[in-house]
């Protein structure tokens, strides 16, 4: 499926991918994150509108998983990449990923990082698969630091919580 950068009519349809995605942390027991709202559509339009949200999109040009990144600690950093469940397994995420290391090297970013659940199968050890590598905390840029502070304030528990980085290739 190809991946393109998303356009204003997509940005409801992110939100409608999101909350499906969500129902796989209700299977694991994690109805908190489940029941976590998607990004509110004004803040899927400042990703959009600075070129840095991408979308994989179906035959029919609908978009069935996204990527959304920002600048953090001199790295780009994934703030969060989603594809729906009936489009998993598809390589979608990986080919989503590959988008952002491309414009991260566009941009001249040594790197990609994220934030991601620890023993969440499809998270930190699917990660792991794609490059990334867990962050030590002396590792963590102060930019990081904030990010887990603020994961925190929204009921994520740091100690289930990991930051990773990969060079960008």
């Amino acid at each position: 499926m190809p991946i393109r950068l998303a356009r204003p009519a997509d940005l409801p349809i992110l939100q409608d991918i999101e909350t499906a995605s969500g129902e796989l942390f209700r299977r694991i027991g994690m109805t908190a994150v489940a029941d976590h709202a998607p990004p509110a559509l004004h803040v899927l339009r400042g990703y959009q509108r600075a070129g840095r949200a991408w979308v994989a999109v179906d035959a029919g040009n609908r978009p069935v998983g996204f990527l959304l990144v920002k600048v953090i600690g001199g790295a780009a950093h994934i703030e969060q990449v989603t594809v729906h469940p009936d489009h998993q397994r598809q390589g979608l995420g990986r080919a989503l990923i590959g988008a952002a290391d491309r414009w991260a090297v566009e941009k001249l970013l040594p790197a990609l990082t994220l934030s991601t659940f620890r023993e969440v199968a499809w998270n930190a050890p699917y990660y792991a698969g794609l490059g990334f590598h867990e962050l030590a905390e002396d590792d963590l840029t102060p930019e990081l630091l904030e990010l887990r502070a603020e994961e925190a304030t929204i009921g994520l528990e740091p100690a289930d919580r990991v930051f990773m980085r990969r060079a960008t290739r």
